[in-house]
């Protein structure tokens, strides 16, 4: 009996200038190297199938069931500023929609899966290194409620790509709510093209933001909620130490998911100049860039919708305008909230932020690491002492306080903001447990630590070995428990084991 996949792919009846149909190159013998079992569950599709010959031959792009599209889209994009008026799918192909079980259409996409029209001269396949750093910050990103592409598998093709050398090939299956971009409507507004702008943000609307739908002027409420959802994305991504790395128009996603996960990393000391990416040689990506960035990013968003959101080109202008500062609204907001109850605050009081800012500020002078300093914070909460001692000294004797002040060279800075710290506690009604509980519920004791990526890929790349993959994949799988076991995943790099620089690997 055949297994049917219920492809229903409304991208493909777009006209055909928004893609390329396109069928993946098959490869020589594949092999299975991970199924996510979870994700494939909520798509509605059967492991089984999946990881037998059949579904091996569909994540490998070797065949592709029937309904399947096979499409590669069009998009443009400002790269580090500079404006390319046509980039597309160079080595993604999507093979077709889902509508999951909770009723949300899903895009599945072959990562890898060979040459497009829009490959430009390129290979169009992936190398296993790249695509094990996608599966594992992507699905690590999802543990940490983030919003984010997810990866349902990853593929092991028997053939080499040729990069700085020759390195084993894989295909990754990438699952999005869509692969629609700034630079999607970017690449038709450079064209001068108002109907297909027009299309596409009636396909975004029905897709995404359906209550834009029924607004007095839709296209403006499809602003509004772009602008709302990258702010609101961006402060997660600051509130964990993530560093896209790459942040041009093109892996910007209107639906607010994290996109195309290159050259990415996360923060080990804090530094808000932090930059890993090794293309991004100026630092217009670095770390504590990203908030602009993306104001900038759907600034060209906006540009693109202006003839939709009126035919006076003044008042389109002052509309966008307009819309354009809720984004510094969303993201103060969720930051500002996400950073008060990283230090155990959840009522508002004044000087809250700033409280915060103090730390981090501690922080960067002494390099401390970032995801270590606010889970062993955590800890401090949890002293009885803590919530009564206005001097903080009985607390900064406990052990957790001990640990917190091996991160910090200036230690009687760190005592002066421990006292203002358990004195603004006195304020909130939760007990010293609930307070170091809700601590620990955002802030991670276990992050994709460069160095532990990088030991993943040079054992799959240079001894075909996947076991430092899988345990690291379950340790992520869990970020906010405490697993003794797995101390060693916790610890911040020692100086032989610091990465300072990653890579894109296209």
């Amino acid at each position: 009996m055949s297994y049917t996949i219920p492809f229903d792919t409304s991208y493909a009846r777009l006209p055909e200038r928004f893609y390329a149909r396109t069928q993946p190159t098959p490869v020589t013998s594949p092999r299975l190297v991970k199924l996510n079992v979870a994700l494939a569950g909520e798509l509605g599709l059967d492991p089984s199938f999946l990881s037998g010959d059949a579904g091996l031959a569909m994540l490998s792009g070797n065949a592709l069931p029937g309904g399947a599209a096979g499409i590669a889209t069009a998009y443009a994009g400002h790269q580090f500023g500079g404006f390319v008026p046509q980039l597309g799918d160079g080595r993604a192909i999507l093979i077709g929609e889902i509508v999951d079980r909770n009723g949300i259409r899903r895009d599945i996409q072959l990562k890898g899966g060979g040459p497009t029209r829009f490959s430009r001269g390129g290979d169009g396949r992936a190398a296993i290194g790249p695509v094990l750093r996608e599966y594992i910050i992507s699905e690590a990103m999802q543990a940490l409620g983030i919003p984010t592409t997810r990866a349902l598998a990853a593929v092991t093709t028997g053939q080499v790509v040729l990069r700085e050398g020759a390195l084993p090939g894989a295909v990754l299956t990438r699952v999005a709510s869509s692969h629609i971009r700034v630079g999607t409507f970017q690449y038709f507004a450079a064209r001068g093209d108002d109907e297909a702008v027009r299309l596409l943000a009636d396909h975004v609307i029905a897709r995404h933001y359906p209550d834009a739908a029924d607004a007095s002027n839709p296209y403006r409420a499809l602003l509004d909620g772009v602008v709302r959802a990258q702010g609101e994305l961006i402060a997660q991504w600051l509130l964990v130490g993530f560093i896209h790395g790459v942040m041009n128009t093109d892996n910007c996603s209107v639906a607010g998911e994290t996109i195309d996960y290159g050259p990415c990393a996360f923060l080990d000391e804090y530094d808000p100049r932090a930059v890993f990416s090794s293309i991004d040689r100026m630092g217009r990506y670095a770390y504590g860039n990203q908030p602009a960035i993306g104001e900038w990013n759907v600034a060209r968003f906006a540009e693109c919708l202006l003839p939709l959101i009126s035919d006076d080109d003044d008042q389109a202008v002052t509309d966008a305008t307009e819309s354009l500062t809720g984004y510094a609204d969303a993201f103060e907001r969720a930051y500002r909230r996400g950073l008060r109850h990283k230090i155990g605050l959840l009522a508002e009081h004044a000087g809250d932020v700033e409280l915060a800012q103090d730390l981090l500020n501690l922080m960067a002078s002494s390099a401390a690491d970032f995801t270590s300093t606010f889970r062993r914070l955590s800890g401090v909460a949890d002293t009885a002492e803590a919530a009564q001692a206005t001097d903080a000294a009985s607390a900064e004797g406990s052990a957790d306080a001990a640990s917190l002040r091996e991160l910090f060279a200036d230690q009687a800075a760190l005592s002066a903001w421990l006292s203002r710290w358990h004195e603004r506690l006195q304020l909130e009604p939760a007990t010293p447990a609930a307070r170091a509980a809700a601590m620990r519920a955002v802030n991670p004791a276990f992050v994709p630590r460069n160095h532990r990526v990088e030991e993943t890929i040079r054992a799959a790349t240079e001894h075909d070995d996947f076991g430092p993959f899988e345990r690291l994949m379950t340790v992520l799988s869990r970020p906010f428990e405490d697993h003794p076991e797995n101390a060693a995943y916790a610890t911040p790099p020692s100086p032989e084991e610091r990465v300072t620089q990653t890579f894109c690997g296209t």
